[in-house]
């Protein structure tokens, strides 16, 4: 006789921030839902992945005309022109942004399936944050071609870039967690997400370099000003590419701290809220 396997779901009243073993089981769920989120978001389009340089370059013409002529704001950094320092900033902010967007309602659009087949809810706003690094990698072209044009080239910073990545990655992460639990519960988070992007963008040092907050506030309020962690990320690509200046190691020192306290929180409401989902889906 063989024996029957039984799999059992059953609710704990112990929250466990994250299970990495259930995670590694659904590898290649996961994978195979990256894949598809990259393919089918440019399969029906003309252009397909060019989208991925058109829309940072667009934001880099549109801050280097305003910021960099009309309103002439400088770099902090020797010898770097304005394109290519509002360039370093505006690649990761819309990875951030595209990611944040869609984990943002990556519960609501899988209400079909949260109460049909059981797997790691974490998976739907991990899905973005993956699958957009296939467009941080395209637009990563962008700064290639200004470097050239320009003839600026990258001290061995360069190879710190892997740093403000990880914060990156990390960043996009904590907040879909975040935003994903909170709009499939409140549904007026989905919309109040519109408006906050654009206000978060601003609060960030895109368009101007975070030396102005130290010049202007000191260096209490610029430590603050760092616990945003998107302040690091900037900070920490445009240090990459500097030729003279020090990859700013307390700035991004801070925005780790606090990038990974809000992943954290991030997960363990999550995992608080994930019985309910399938309820209120």
């Amino acid at each position: 006789m063989h024996s029957k396997q039984k799999i059992v779901v059953e609710s704990n009243t112990k929250i466990k921030v994250f299970d990495f073993k259930e995670l590694l089981r659904y590898k290649d769920l996961l994978y195979f839902m990256v894949l598809r989120d990259v393919t089918v978001l440019y399969k029906q389009t003309v252009l397909g992945f060019t989208w991925a340089i058109i829309s940072p370059l667009f934001q880099v013409l549109v801050f280097s005309v305003i910021f960099g002529n009309l309103v002439g704001v400088k770099p902090d950094i020797d010898g770097m022109p304005y394109p290519i320092f509002s360039c370093l900033a505006v690649i990761p902010w819309t990875y951030f942004s595209n990611s944040l967007n869609a984990a943002g309602s990556s519960l609501i659009n899988a209400n079909a399936i949260l109460t049909k087949v059981y797997f790691p809810r974490i998976i739907f706003p991990l899905v973005p944050v993956f699958s957009k690094l296939v467009d941080l990698s395209i637009s990563l072209l962008i700064a290639v071609v200004l470097l050239f044009i320009y003839k600026y080239q990258p001290s061995i910073n360069v190879l710190f870039i892997i740093i403000p990545l990880l914060l990156l990655i990390i960043t996009a992460a904590g907040f879909g967690f975040w935003f994903s639990a909170l709009s499939i519960q409140y549904r007026d988070f989905k919309f109040a997400l519109s408006f906050m992007l654009p206000l978060l963008m601003y609060v960030a040092p895109v368009a101007f370099p975070a030396s102005k907050i130290l010049e202007k506030f000191g260096t209490g309020f610029y430590h603050g000003y760092c616990a945003y962690p998107m302040v690091g990320v900037i900070e920490g690509f445009r240090a990459s590419f500097a030729v003279n200046n020090a990859f700013p190691f307390e700035a991004v020192a801070i925005s780790f701290t606090s990038s990974i306290i809000i992943c954290l929180s991030g997960l363990w409401y999550f995992k608080k809220m994930e019985k309910y989902f399938a309820d209120i889906a």
